[in-house]
């Protein structure tokens, strides 16, 4: 991170499709059908932690008008997932354009899990659901059976933006992998 320039190199991944509408236009925003097309009969289990996401971002940053969801960047450009049309994408985002947060946190989001405040509380946790019987940590979300489980469920991806402000400041101390939100791509944030 560049904080005496306030900005940040930001990979992403995007489809062939992004890329030309970001070329032409300037400026692209993802929408929510996007996310539902590509996903298919995966789609509610994206659609309910984007949507989880977007309302929270947006307590860290406003989202413009236009923008549905986010765009997903990392620091590193290894985490970069393509697939056969897409466009591995390079920026230098400023700071305050982008929400920061630990991508593997982000991803026990998408798994429906709970967020542990520390390694220990998460196996705690993880103990709690193999008492309760309960094999597939999904449920807790997507059925209506454990309603304090649910909450507790819930109330934990909070911690997904636990480290935003340390990371904005430099610091990745306890930070596995860095990822970012972006509520929209530009082409003047485009580098070689």
């Amino acid at each position: 991170m560049d904080n005496e320039n306030n900005t940040v190199i930001l990979y992403t991944s995007q489809s062939t499709i992004v890329a030309d509408e970001l070329e032409t236009k300037g400026i692209c925003f993802s929408r929510k059908k996007y996310v539902e097309n590509k996903y298919e009969e995966s789609g509610p289990i994206f659609v309910a932690a984007y949507d989880w996401f977007t309302a929270e971002a947006e307590k860290y940053l406003s989202k413009p008008d236009g923008a549905e969801y986010p765009y997903w960047a990392f620091t590193e450009s290894y985490n970069i997932e393509q697939s056969g049309d897409s466009k591995m994408l390079r920026m230098l985002v400023p700071l305050n354009e982008a929400i920061f947060f630990d991508m593997y946190d982000w991803n026990k989001i998408l798994s429906l899990q709970y967020i542990g405040e520390t390694d220990s509380d998460e196996k705690n946790f993880r103990q709690l659901l193999i008492d309760y019987g309960i094999h597939r940590h999904s449920d807790i979300v997507l059925t209506n059976f454990y309603p304090d489980l649910k909450n507790q469920v819930l109330n934990s991806w909070h911690r997904l933006f636990r480290h935003h402000e340390k990371i904005k400041s430099g610091s990745s101390t306890g930070v596995k992998s860095i990822q970012a939100g972006l509520w929209c791509l530009k082409k003047d944030w485009l580098t070689g």
